[in-house]
């Protein structure tokens, strides 16, 4: 039987027919699931693709523009003039123009046909006004902006490279710490429990303003600490400006007394210098001279009962010793992207950087808060100063100076929140990357004359302040959003794929080492990563050239979050306070609480759980649109259609995500979305 035939049988044999079918004719085969589309069908579901296409561009520009008419108002009414960085908006528009007229002269230079070879022509060879204008382009770009873009590229790729292997020298060292087992040992016994006489006297200090959202928690969890009562003192540090937070804080104040904890609540009249304007004053009461040590949380940090006990005993038999600093672990650190990319930069900080320092320099930068301080060398490095926005790290340099030793405990945590929203993380980010830069100018000349040896000297001085401050922001802004976009258009400062591709990403894989549940996030993290290094340039600018957003200090925005993992005791607490109140003729107070309540109720969503309502103290405000990364997001995007044309490959992609990072954060689509 021929092989293209089939034969058809059948088992009884009374009524059949044999068919014989060859294989080579398609249409002996009716197959219903095999149609073939018409033009006019194909035509439809191209017009079907097109008008989705279409649709989404058409809610992308109206999302911008919304974005923009409403934010414009907020931008006039909220932020100060000086800090708007309207020189570096500026910057970016220039390039973007730049870039948009120089793509149209490729585009019409590529549908043409012009080379390079243009250049070596004849004037007479030359034709027309834009062939005229793309050869005098093409000798300028050469002859002009080729080697410096080269020399700039060549520059930041050191920088790129040093910052690098510091990462990678810091990482080793995290890794010889947990291979040998290294952490802080007690020089002297512990405490005798049994005897409180023992107990050093311990002074806690609440710094606070406007912190409506974590007050009570904040309150609630120094007020528990596990520590002979007599022998700690808290203080309340309130700045709030609303009479009646102030109100509730003092009776959150109150009931605490009332069981017995040794708490004051302290407010400033004339408040100034922020929070080191605030911790300075209260060291000025004359109590403080009977404590020995000092304990800070800000107003979002719940330390457990026995923190006191983890850390102090460190003091003992180590005169030397005038800081121990516990770790941060963060409540929200999964409740969105930005929380979870946030989670992944401290966890570093800690794990690596601190400890790192920690262990083999005994000096780090205190981190404000969750530290234990010995009160003699506050006052031998010269208090609180209110000269920089960060307070913290100018007293933890001022003490390394004077010979003080500092002690990280990686096992000791304290929880805390982190920023949900991304207006809340850049002006934090601001604020961080400002204020070292300050520190960096007041403090440089009492470095160079300080008595501290010449290896402490230089890890302040280029590690410490320069590669890790300065150069970090420098070169990441540099070199991926500004030298990277303009070698589209400059082929002779091309970018090998190894600055662009294979480092930052093996440099990435170094950050997520401490917090391995974030490896899925490794891009999202690296483009992040580049986005916020305009907020870090821009801020690490004004620091150094003491520009005027560089004295800006705005509270981070907190959600009280910590203080929902027990709404049935919140609601115990509530009914009791309301009761004392009663019973105490607070009745005014009582009044002003329940407004504050049900003005929340009003302004804020509810959530429900177990049967109990409360609000959950997200404000609804419209969200904001970020110009300068908008202005980059379109430069970059620019760039890419450029690489797309030249076919760069993975220069395209590179481009395009980071292009579409900078889009969505400059909508304000990251983070917490507000209504």
């Amino acid at each position: 039987m021929a092989p293209n035939s089939v034969a058809v049988t059948m088992e009884k044999p009374d009524n059949f027919s044999l068919l014989e079918i060859n294989g080579s004719d398609p249409s002996s085969f009716p197959d219903n699931k095999r149609k073939s589309i018409s033009p006019k069908q194909f035509s439809w579901f191209i017009l079907l693709k097109a008008h989705r296409l279409v649709s989404s561009l058409s809610w992308l520009f109206a999302s911008v523009k919304k974005r923009l008419a409403f934010s414009s108002k907020a931008i006039n009414e909220e932020e100060d003039p000086k800090s708007r960085g309207k020189q570096m908006y500026r910057f970016i528009k220039a390039c973007l123009v730049i870039s948009i007229v120089a793509l149209l002269i490729e585009i019409v230079a590529y549908y043409k046909n012009w080379n390079l070879d243009l250049v070596n022509r004849p004037s007479w060879e030359v034709r027309g006004l834009v062939e005229w204008s793309y050869v005098a382009w093409l000798s300028f770009r050469s002859d002009y902006i080729a080697p410096i873009v080269i020399t700039l590229s060549k520059f930041c790729t050191v920088l790129f490279l040093i910052q690098s292997l510091d990462r990678l020298v810091l990482c080793l060292g995290c890794f010889w710490i947990k291979f040998k087992k290294i952490e802080p040992k007690l020089k002297d016994d512990e405490l005798d429990l049994e005897d409180a006489s023992n107990f050093p006297m311990v002074l806690i200090q609440i710094p606070m303003c406007n912190e409506r959202e974590v007050y009570e928690q904040s309150i609630g969890a120094a007020s528990q600490l596990d520590w002979p009562k007599d022998r700690i003192l808290i203080q309340v540090l309130d700045d709030s400006d609303d009479p009646n937070l102030q109100l509730l804080i003092k009776e959150e104040v109150a009931a605490w007394a009332e069981k017995g904890v040794n708490i004051i609540y302290r407010h400033r009249l004339i408040r100034t210098g922020y929070k080191a304007g605030n911790l300075k004053s209260a060291m000025t009461c004359d109590y403080v001279k009977d404590y020995e040590f000092v304990t800070i949380f800000d107003a979002d940090f719940t330390p457990s009962p026995d923190f006191l006990m983890k850390t102090i005993p460190h003091f003992k038999g180590n005169p030397e010793l005038g800081l121990v600093q516990a770790r941060w672990s963060f409540v929200n650190k999964d409740e969105n992207l930005l929380t979870r990319l946030q989670n992944i930069n401290l966890c570093f900080h800690f794990e690596v950087e601190q400890q790192v320092n920690g262990v083999f320099l005994n000096f780090f930068g205190f981190n404000g808060t969750a530290g234990v301080w010995r009160i003699k060398a506050l006052e031998e490095s010269g208090g609180w100063l209110e000269r920089t926005t960060v307070e913290d790290m100018d007293i933890a340099v001022r003490a390394h100076l004077n010979g003080w030793k500092f002690i990280y405990l990686n096992d000791v945590e304290v929880t805390c929140e982190l920023p949900e929203s991304y207006e809340a993380y850049k002006k934090q980010q601001h604020r961080w990357h400002s204020g070292p830069m300050q520190l960096f100018r007041l403090c440089l000349p009492s470095i160079i004359k300080s008595k501290i040896s010449v290896g402490k000297k230089a890890n302040l001085i280029f590690l410490f302040f320069l590669l890790r401050k300065l150069i970090l922001p420098f070169y990441s802004f540099t070199l991926f959003c500004i030298i990277l976009p303009l070698t589209m258009f400059i082929p002779e400062a091309e970018l090998p794929l190894w600055i662009i591709c294979y480092v930052p990403i093996f440099i990435s894989l170094l950050n997520i080492l401490p917090s391995p549940k974030s490896f899925p996030f490794l891009i999202p993290y690296l483009l992040f990563e580049n986005t916020m290094s305009i907020t870090k340039f821009n801020a690490m600018i004004s620091g150094l050239f003491q520009l005027g957003s560089a004295y800006e200090w705005v509270v981070t925005k907190k959600t009280g979050r910590s203080s929902e993992s027990d709404l049935l005791a919140f609601a115990e607490k509530e009914e009791k306070l309301h009761r004392r109140n009663s019973e105490s003729g607070l009745e005014l107070l009582s009044k002003l609480k329940e407004q504050e309540m049900n003005l929340a109720v009003q302004e804020t969503p509810k959530k429900s759980i177990g049967g109990l309502v409360r609000p959950s103290n997200k404000i609804k405000k419209r969200n904001m649109v970020f110009k300068k990364e908008l202005g980059l997001a379109f430069l970059l995007l620019t760039a890419a259609a450029r690489s797309f044309l030249s076919a760069h490959g993975l220069h395209f992609y590179f481009l395009l995500f980071q292009g579409l990072s900078f889009l969505v954060v400059g909508l304000d689509l990251i983070g917490e979305q507000i209504n």
